[in-house]
């Protein structure tokens, strides 16, 4: 797939570790992290409770980890369900040769330029090879984003799956699985930054018949053995990014013929989401009224991006690829060892070796497994706000609402209060707080206004802590000087 053009043996050790000294150069400066703050907190057993559990150690996990760090919220733990160095989609289903950003945005940098891709890829590849570079290849993504957990420190551990939140009085249990073994932990705050899959998993339209899978049909994000596709016929559903990238992927793996369907008379042309990756729109999003952001939301959905060129130019230069226009499945059901796909307004169906589906992802909090116990009680866009009918959108009215933190909010006001302290940073942020907790663009400004959030809240929490704190507080500031005054003379 070629994620490793750009990850060639001319690393150059000694610069990435003068790198890495200015990096923590650069920390020392700026004083991050800072000291812990927030008051230590101990269950009924006298069991430390964490401030706040960070699930996913991908991009945003690590911008909203090092956020709470740098603003002296350390009392944190990351879990991560893969391994090192397997985070995100970037080496799994993400089956496109490069990320589709611009090479120059700045990604999870925490504002600090010796943190960006950029400065880190200079020093370990040199300028020349920046130069050289179109975009970044997966691979290099990934090897960023873990040297970003190891100089920032992150409390990473992998291996750990969560399984549930529940309440447990004024705290969060999660229910933790790490190797089989079960065990839960208290927090005072969660953040999930678990990606696109994290809102509600993958989308599977009811038209297809879901005995198809394994063996005879699976969805973009799945594990796909594409060598066992060798020398087969492959129907692809859906034309967007991923959708092309599969059936590029089996046609480089040696499948015979790939027939996407796609009901649109055409591709979409203009990537609108690109035009709206400004810091304006990216800060401004969350302050607009419901119904503004709920209208630029319903547009913006209906449009939907195009295919980058260079995965329609990777595709059309493979033979065996057809692709049909105005061609909206009806059913796809089995047809003996065969997936039978029929099309709206054709008699006959179309016989296929195997089908990838590529229709997305689901957002509904009531598919998001962790959230279970909450899911009944957690507002949505449905909940909160009723559009004209001319734009009722279903898929959209199932996206949570959430405050300005990324918190989820209640359906009913103090029925769970705990549901407040769980933070959705992930794509079903994207009605609430448009891109910034799925694209590389706003990665930076979700990091910060969900830390911001919790800090916060934390101090509002533990005012009591924080003002026994400052009367404790008792540095003399004019000791050696003819004006001061012993703490025993003081009135």
């Amino acid at each position: 797939m070629g994620q490793t053009l750009d990850r060639i043996d001319r690393t150059d050790l000694a610069g990435l570790a003068r790198h890495e000294r200015a990096v923590a150069r650069d920390l020392e400066l700026l004083g991050v992290p800072a000291a812990n703050w927030p008051a230590s907190i101990v269950d009924a057993r006298g069991q430390p409770v964490l401030d706040v559990l960070v699930v996913g150690a991908g991009m945003n996990g690590i911008a909203a980890a090092g956020s709470l760090l740098f603003k002296g919220v350390r009392n944190i733990a990351v879990v991560e369900r893969s391994r090192p160095g397997e985070e995100g989609p970037w080496l799994t289903y993400a089956r496109m040769d490069t990320l589709r950003s611009p090479k120059t945005l700045t990604g999870p940098a925490l504002c600090i330029p010796a943190l960006t891709f950029r400065a880190w890829y200079e020093a370990k590849y040199g300028i020349a090879a920046w130069d050289a570079l179109y975009k970044i290849h997966n691979g290099t993504w990934v090897d960023y984003l873990s040297w970003l957990q190891k100089v920032l420190a992150l409390p990473v551990s992998h291996g750990v799956a969560l399984e549930a939140l529940e309440p447990a009085g004024s705290f969060i249990q999660a229910v933790l699985n790490e190797n089989g073994a079960r065990r839960s932990i208290l927090t005072r705050r969660v953040v999930l930054a678990t990606g696109r899959a994290g809102a509600g998993g993958d989308l599977w339209p009811d038209f297809i018949d879901r005995s198809l899978t394994p063996d005879l049909a699976a969805h973009t994000n799945d594990a796909i053995d594409f060598d066992a596709l060798r020398g087969k016929s492959i129907a692809v559903l859906g034309g967007g990014a991923s959708a092309w990238d599969n059936a590029a992927t089996a046609l480089e793996r040696g499948a015979a013929h790939v027939d996407m369907y796609v009901r649109r008379p055409y591709l979409p042309q203009v990537n609108k989401g690109r035009g709206s990756a400004f810091p304006g729109f990216l800060h401004g999003w969350s302050s607009l009224p419901d119904a503004e952001r709920w209208a630029i939301t319903v547009y913006l959905n209906d449009i939907q991006s195009p295919v980058p060129h260079e995965t329609v130019n990777r595709t059309m230069k493979l033979s065996g690829f057809h692709i049909h226009f105005r061609a909206g499945v009806e059913t796809a059901s089995r047809a003996g060892e065969k997936v039978a796909v029929k099309i709206a307004g054709q008699d006959e169906a179309r016989l296929h070796d195997f089908l990838i589906v590529g229709t997305g992802f689901n957002v509904d909090p009531a598919r998001i497994p962790e959230l279970a116990h909450y899911a009944p009680g957690i507002a949505t866009w449905g909940d909160r706000y009723q559009p004209s009918p001319d734009l009722r959108r279903r898929d959209l009215e199932r996206f949570p609402y959430l405050g300005p933190g990324f918190e989820l909010i209640e359906k009913t006001p103090g029925i769970e209060p705990t549901l407040g302290k769980i933070y959705l940073v992930n794509f079903g942020a994207h009605a609430s707080h448009t891109a910034i907790a799925s694209d590389i663009p706003g990665v930076n400004i979700a990091a910060e206004r969900v830390a911001g959030a919790i800090a916060t809240s934390l101090f509002c929490e533990d005012i009591d802590h924080m003002r026994r704190r400052v009367e404790a507080f008792n540095e003399p500031e004019l000791e050696n000087t003819p004006f001061f005054v012993p703490e025993s003379e003081r009135c």
